[in-house]
């Protein structure tokens, strides 16, 4: 069985970052820049803004966190993004999410001007991936599918299913696998046989949030296996597969840690590059 190191592929990615961001300073006299905005002090979302800043810092991107209290009014963000979209020192805006309750995530998310939305999640990149066109594609699909070309570059025809309908991962997964010929079906928590679907599959990707609900005999022998789930158990951080018994079976699988996540925060430093890359042109 191939272990899926997304550490050591997430390392290798932002070798290749930063020697792009290298040849486009040379090019243009400028780096692309990164803007991440942090509302509140929830401990995940703080370590997680950290080590984006630490990984942008790595390449080589301008990076900028900007802070505000728990308690910040809504029209406060919406402003600053609009001051952002005009700054032409800024390739990519992140708002963390979650947010807080008073804080509506969707008037946020279409506030961001699509050309620098480098979490693909505006309604104009969520339509552009799935017709087809250019687009920023949602950070852990990206990693994800990263990751599942290295083990297999050509997926003309192989069965793939997605456990979990998310905007997050499932759907955005499911076009980037169609994009490569790949027979792709979306399970969910109201389908009738979720094994059976997943014992079809060349490639599982599982994102409910179950910790180990994908279970060896649900793996068809030689499948790849990725798996987006964090769960916080009494044995410790857990995915939504169950790792030791699918390990037996899959040709290759990610652990959790230390799989999907390195490789999300590696893809957007990708995606702010080519928002940069496109404002050139």
């Amino acid at each position: 069985m191939i272990l899926i190191d997304g550490k050591k592929a997430a390392a290798e990615l932002r070798e290749e970052l930063k020697k792009e961001v290298s040849e486009l300073k040379t090019k243009y006299n400028k780096v692309p820049g990164l803007t991440v905005i942090l509302i509140g002090d929830m401990a995940p979302s703080q370590i997680y803004v950290r080590n984006k800043e630490k990984s942008a810092n790595e390449v080589g991107l301008k990076s900028e966190v900007i802070k505000y209290p728990e308690a910040v009014e809504e029209k406060t963000i919406l402003d600053k993004i609009e001051e952002l979209n005009n700054d032409e020192t800024v390739s990519g805006i992140l708002v963390q999410l979650p947010l807080p309750k008073h804080i509506d995530k969707q008037k946020v998310i279409e506030a961001i001007a699509p050309s620098k939305d480098v979490d693909g999640f505006h309604p104009m990149n969520v339509g552009n991936l799935s017709s087809g066109y250019e687009s920023s594609v949602p950070c852990t699909p990206l990693g994800c599918y990263l990751m599942i070309k290295k083990i297999e570059p050509n997926l003309n025809g192989k069965k793939a299913v997605m456990v979990g309908r998310s905007n997050l991962n499932g759907k955005p997964m499911a076009q980037l696998l169609l994009k490569e010929n790949c027979t792709v079906t979306i399970t969910h928590s109201k389908t009738k046989d979720l094994k059976a679907e997943c014992l079809e599959a060349d490639i599982i990707v599982a994102a409910v949030g179950i910790p180990e609900l994908v279970k060896a005999d649900w793996v068809k022998k030689d499948a790849i296996v990725i798996d987006v789930g964090i769960n916080k158990t009494d044995k410790g951080i857990v995915g939504d597969v169950a790792f030791e018994e699918v390990s037996k079976v899959a040709k290759a699988l990610t652990p959790v840690p230390g799989g999907v996540g390195p490789m999300t925060i590696a893809c957007l430093l990708k995606n702010t590059i080519e928002c940069f890359k496109r404002s050139q042109r």
